[in-house]
């Protein structure tokens, strides 16, 4: 379930900034592949429609569902790099990775066109362990000093 907090955030490269956050949670109803829940905020209500954020929610989980996915590919990547001794990650990109890298590039093209200009900012679920979608309110202080 989103829940709105105030935190108070120290980025060594955006330096310290203060702003309201919602979260958006893990939907671990159909088991523990990373999913996050779609239902619409309360707390951006008014800030952005809800279809914008259904379509990039959405498009994120259909990405963590394409890398997760077992195929053919993924179980020939498995027995080669046992087969070397794991060496293998040396040399090429997983298929996990380059669906991570889709998604960091997804999540930056989507601030730069979509959320940062209504005042917003999502967070890469990367950097906060997969746990959550966390989208930074820029426009509200967390009413903290």
């Amino acid at each position: 379930m989103a829940s709105g907090q105030n935190h108070s955030m120290n980025d060594a490269n955006r330096g310290p900034v203060s702003c309201r956050k919602v979260f958006i949670q893990r939907d671990y109803s159909e088991g523990t592949n990373v999913k996050f829940q779609t239902k619409f905020p309360q707390e951006l209500e008014g800030l952005i429609d809800k279809q914008t954020f259904e379509h990039t929610l959405t498009t994120l989980n259909a990405i963590y569902a394409e890398a997760e996915k077992i195929s053919g590919r993924t179980i020939c990547e498995g027995c080669f790099a046992c087969l070397t001794a794991y060496l293998l990650y040396l040399c090429i990109e997983t298929h996990y990775e380059k669906c991570l890298k889709r998604i960091a590039v997804f999540i930056e093209e989507q601030n730069e066109c979509v959320w940062i200009p209504q005042g917003l900012l999502l967070t890469d679920p990367v950097e906060r362990g997969l746990r959550v979608v966390e989208i930074s309110i820029l426009n509200e202080p967390s009413g903290r000093s």
